[in-house]
């Protein structure tokens, strides 16, 4: 399911709402936990996970090259939220009777070519997060990502229209 987009001043903010029929300690491990974030989100590297904490982005191009982002706000097994370029990142995650609910709310500021990349992006890693909660793992589908960021490319072009 596509991302909800609000217009938020000059930026946007985008908001992906998942339904997955997994424990809360599950999903919040499949976030948290380096072994299993490095299969669905393999830039993210957890390295101090509190408040003000600390998240590695490497940029995996054999560079070497990584930078770090604040953890803005942290509460155990329900919100993990952080720096993003201008922007920022936010995962709520909530029980619901079949499972929980997983929110990703993203900020970015300023809208430019980008952007409907990175919301692609975080569209196809939400769906390779579900496959590994259900115990599949696949690489980075790129032709399903391309699909994707036609979609959101149409997507910000509306919020401007």
């Amino acid at each position: 399911m596509q991302a909800s987009i609000e217009k938020d001043g000059n930026g946007i903010i985008a908001r992906f709402d998942r339904l997955l029929n997994h424990s809360v300690e599950k999903v919040w491990g499949a976030l948290t936990e380096n072994d299993k974030l490095e299969k669905w989100m393999s830039n993210l590297e957890m390295k101090d996970l509190r408040k003000d904490g600390t998240i590695k982005f490497n940029f995996n191009d054999g560079s070497g090259k990584s930078f770090d982002m604040k953890i803005r706000d942290f509460r155990e097994s329900a919100v993990l939220d952080f720096e993003w370029g201008d922007g920022w990142v936010r995962f709520e995650v909530s029980p619901e009777k079949d499972g929980c609910s997983l929110v990703l709310k993203e900020s970015i500021t300023p809208v430019n070519d980008h952007t409907s990349k990175d919301l692609a992006g975080w569209h196809i890693c939400l769906g390779m997060f579900s496959d590994l909660l259900d115990g599949h793992h696949q690489d980075f589908p790129m032709d399903e990502w391309e699909k994707w960021h036609k979609e959101y490319t149409a997507a910000v072009k509306r919020m401007d229209g």
